[in-house]
């Protein structure tokens, strides 16, 4: 597998990696185990970080000259790590949202 395969795999695992916790988290906090969720969603951003540092090293390497193949495989890696941003960054507001829910139904403000 060429290398430039490896790093847009790894941008794939990363990304996967941290849709997957952030739907932990969210699982979590529906049974009010908010302290679990908030640890998913800090091993979720380390994943997002890893990759969108790979993908900041691309875009420098682009202004320096070195230019990659956009393939359909690339494509799909940033599709897959935007779409893993956009998951964290709704689950923010869904944990929330049952964190309120969670406190009226144990009858807190």
């Amino acid at each position: 597998m060429e290398d430039m395969e490896l790093i847009i795999f790894e941008i794939i695992a990363k990304g996967g990696n941290a849709k997957g916790l952030v739907y932990e988290a969210i699982a979590k906090s529906e049974a009010g185990d908010f302290a679990a969720a908030d640890k998913l969603l800090a091993e979720a951003d380390e994943e997002l970080k890893g990759a969108h540092q790979i993908q900041t090293n691309l875009i420098q390497e682009e202004a320096a000259g070195k230019h990659h193949e956009v393939t359909v495989l690339f494509v799909h890696a940033q599709d897959h790590l935007m779409t893993s941003l956009e998951v964290r960054s709704l689950a923010e507001n869904i944990i929330k949202m049952n964190k309120r829910l969670y406190a009226l139904e144990q009858g807190h403000d």
